[in-house]
């Protein structure tokens, strides 16, 4: 089985053409490491092509809806349905050469997430979901792990940044953690990879603050219908608000909020 709806259909449409972009300028980066210029300012120019390609199909196919994307900020129509965009999350990665990030797409209606897509185009993995009908990887359905022991779990997360006013905060509760699991927190450089690694199953939980809207607004979706739990550190659903997230495969949900109090 695989998703197939209208709105899956012109996500994957607008996905796959700005990917082209994304791999092409990404195989430029390793000349541009040893340039003078460096390679900053071409990020910069490919996060703006791969985001006016995935705004003009979205547009074309859903005129009348908003949009709200990591570098133009909001396009105001039909609030009740909004495009949320990231064009490349893990722009560090992409920067420096690694192979692991993601254009990531939500779509909103009356603030709830009911599709998302994180396109992963070097591995070229589509994760997909849409409220009620399921996650999927390429087609394959997915389900989060069944790992009801936090000790046995494998846990991502991200930052803090160095200017960040709760960076000692973020930092000890690193250290929590890595003293309740065997094996070495993960920090991979993509939130939104992060949270469809959790609804796939590969990993277990997923913790991290201040992040934006665009970060995480496909994941949520992806790990809801993969039979995930997303929350608050605080358990409730107060993310956006909070801008703290926790993401897992709901067995470990309890040990994880105990210890981010």
């Amino acid at each position: 089985m695989k998703l197939s709806s209208a709105n899956i259909n012109v996500m994957v449409k607008a996905c796959r053409k700005a990917s082209k972009v994304l791999i092409r300028d990404f195989g430029e980066i390793e000349k541009l490491q040893v340039s003078i210029k460096g390679p900053g300012d071409f990020v910069t120019a490919s996060d703006r092509k791969v985001e006016k390609i995935l705004i003009e199909e979205l547009q074309k196919a859903r005129p009348n809806y908003s949009i709200l994307s990591e570098e133009i900020g909001k396009i105001k129509n039909d609030d009740s349905f909004k495009w949320i965009i990231d064009p490349i999350d893990g722009t560090a990665n992409f920067l420096h050469g690694i192979p692991h990030f993601a254009i990531s797409i939500g779509l909103e209606h009356n603030e709830e997430i009911i599709c998302g897509i994180i396109y992963d185009p070097i591995k070229d993995e589509m994760f997909v979901a849409e409220k009620g009908n399921g996650s999927y990887l390429n087609n394959q359905r997915m389900r989060v792990s069944s790992r009801t022991k936090l000790k046995d779990c494998i846990i991502f997360t991200g930052g803090p940044k160095k200017d960040s006013p709760e960076a000692d905060l973020a930092l000890s509760q690193y250290k929590k953690f890595s003293s309740e699991v065997l094996i070495p927190i993960r920090k991979l450089g993509s939130a939104s990879l992060d949270m469809a690694y959790v609804a796939a199953g590969r990993c277990d939980g997923f913790w991290q603050r201040n992040l934006n809207h665009w970060d995480i607004a496909a994941g949520i979706i992806l790990v809801k219908e993969a039979g995930g739990f997303v929350t608050d550190f605080a358990g409730e659903n107060k993310y956006i608000e909070n801008k703290t997230i926790l993401v897992t495969n709901s067995k470990i949900n309890k040990e994880m909020i105990e210890i981010l109090k």
